[in-house]
């Protein structure tokens, strides 16, 4: 649990330095992008390493139905995610769809995960999702709307979502446990 919860912390740092640390920051230039990517990509490697190395079990059991619930959810997370939100007429209002889809994904993966190991990992990239939307939200109060598009875009990254949502699944399957059952 410890590289995990390491791999989380690094995480946290990797994308709260610049404002934690400002004039640091500013100080290394370009370089402060190269080390933030760094940061972040030993994060993932680390919560990988320490999530499938944690002996877990569930603390809970959950309805079947849950994971067809999970899947749509993990839909309206990957179009969130994409430029759909800032391009369509839906959503051009609200100003962190991509935060608010990797919220969804990371509750509906504690959902259908009622295990420690998922729940801290999860549950920790949940509240980091919800301290950067108030960071930012703090850091630039001003901000203004994504001109209104159209229904049509809304439709065309919908049904990317889906072809994303579906093959992300099948990748999911091949890797770790199959997510539409079987």
């Amino acid at each position: 649990m410890t590289i995990l919860i390491i791999g989380l912390a690094l995480w946290y740092a990797g994308h709260f330095w610049k404002r934690a640390l400002p004039a640091r920051h500013a100080a290394m230039g370009d370089k402060a992008k190269g080390t933030s990517a760094l940061t972040l990509v030993a994060s993932i490697v680390l919560m990988v390493i320490g999530y499938r190395s944690v002996e877990s079990y569930d603390l809970l059991t959950y309805p079947s139905f849950l994971k067809h619930i999970n899947n749509l959810a993990i839909l309206f997370a990957i179009y969130f995610m994409s430029p759909g939100p800032s391009k369509g007429a839906l959503f051009y209002k609200m100003r962190h769809p991509m935060l608010t889809g990797f919220i969804i994904w990371s509750v509906a993966h504690i959902v259908v995960n009622p295990d420690m190991a998922s729940i801290v990992l999860f549950g920790g990239l949940t509240i980091w999702a919800v301290a950067e939307v108030i960071v930012i939200n703090r850091a630039e109060p001003n901000w203004t709307p994504n001109p209104k598009g159209t229904i049509a875009k809304d439709g065309m990254f919908l049904g990317a979502a889906l072809v994303l949502t579906l093959i992300i699944g099948l990748i999911h399957g091949l890797i770790g446990p199959s997510v539409f059952g079987g």
